[in-house]
């Protein structure tokens, strides 16, 4: 089993598409990793030799952030626009939704569930 930036990557799947189970890694960053080392495409992760997963590890380690150093990253710049107190950090602070999307309908995601209304009692 290849373990890659503390991540267990599955065995039986091809190399490119187990890379993406690496946070900071898509299908450009996974197909980009493979150019690099050369191998190809068609490899399943349980064909890979030590040296080879050896290498796509350093190639990781050296041109991409991932994992916890990504979220890490991403986290304090979050916590940045909140301190800064700009709009984007009071629509984090708040939970809505921070890119322009509407509100009045929609936008479950980031409220919650609907909250019912309570009516007043005669």
């Amino acid at each position: 089993m290849a373990r890659i930036a503390g991540v267990n990557l599955p065995t039986n799947k091809r190399v490119i598409i187990a890379l993406q189970y690496i946070h900071g890694i898509g299908p450009k960053g996974a197909a980009d990793i493979m150019k690099q080392t050369g191998f190809d495409e068609a490899r399943r992760v349980n064909q890979l030799t030590d040296a080879e997963v050896l290498q796509i590890r350093e190639v990781i380690d050296r041109d991409y952030m991932v994992e916890g150093d990504l979220r890490r990253e991403v986290s304090m710049n979050i916590k940045r626009l909140m301190d800064l107190g700009c709009y984007r950090g009071l629509r984090h602070r708040r939970g809505l939704p921070v890119r322009g999307q509407r509100t009045s309908t929609n936008a479950r995601t980031r409220k919650g569930p609907a909250k019912a209304i309570q009516g007043k009692k005669k």
